[in-house]
């Protein structure tokens, strides 16, 4: 059991260590790696390329199958999910004394397993952020309408929400 609280403390000394407030804040440069929840559930990371623009990963797993051709069986398994975008940052578009940077881009997702069976996919993003002052976390929320391509053709919506530790 004493080694079950030295393991906590541990862990929570951690996460302290990564939300406490630092002098410069890095979620605008450098880059990022976290957690998404949604379409899909797993890792996202992001690289920034100048003040306003960004690639943005993410990689995990979609629950459902084919929801664009198989609709009688898309909650009859899950699928390993990838996608990159290229992102545009509005930082003005939302006068707060926070950071809420709205954002859109284009990119490109491929699906495996669940009915898609390599599914190539043509994304648009749209979402906004918030930067916390003086910490190194994002945490955001995009709603993403997907062209499909391949296997067959069709209209999908992906949606996430997701945290991301930028790295000095």
């Amino acid at each position: 059991m004493n080694k079950k609280k030295n393991c906590s403390k541990i862990w929570l000394f951690l996460f302290l260590l990564i939300i406490a407030p630092k002098p410069v804040s890095a979620q605008d440069h450098g880059f990022g790696l976290g957690l998404i929840l949604g379409e899909p559930t797993g890792l996202s990371a992001k690289y920034w390329t100048s003040n306003n623009n960004a690639f943005d990963f993410g990689l995990g797993f979609a629950f459902g199958g084919d929801r664009i051709t198989n609709h009688d069986n898309y909650y009859g398994s899950s699928r390993v999910h990838f996608h990159m975008d290229y992102l545009w940052h509005s930082f003005n578009a939302i006068r707060s004394s926070e950071r809420f940077p709205l954002y859109y881009g284009i990119g490109a997702r491929f699906n495996s397993g669940g009915g898609y069976d390599g599914s190539f996919g043509i994304r648009g993003v749209f979402g906004i952020a918030w930067f916390p002052h003086s910490t190194p976390i994002d945490i955001f929320a995009e709603l993403v309408p997907v062209f499909q391509l391949t296997p067959s053709a069709g209209l999908g919506i992906d949606a996430g929400l997701g945290i991301r530790y930028f790295f000095d």
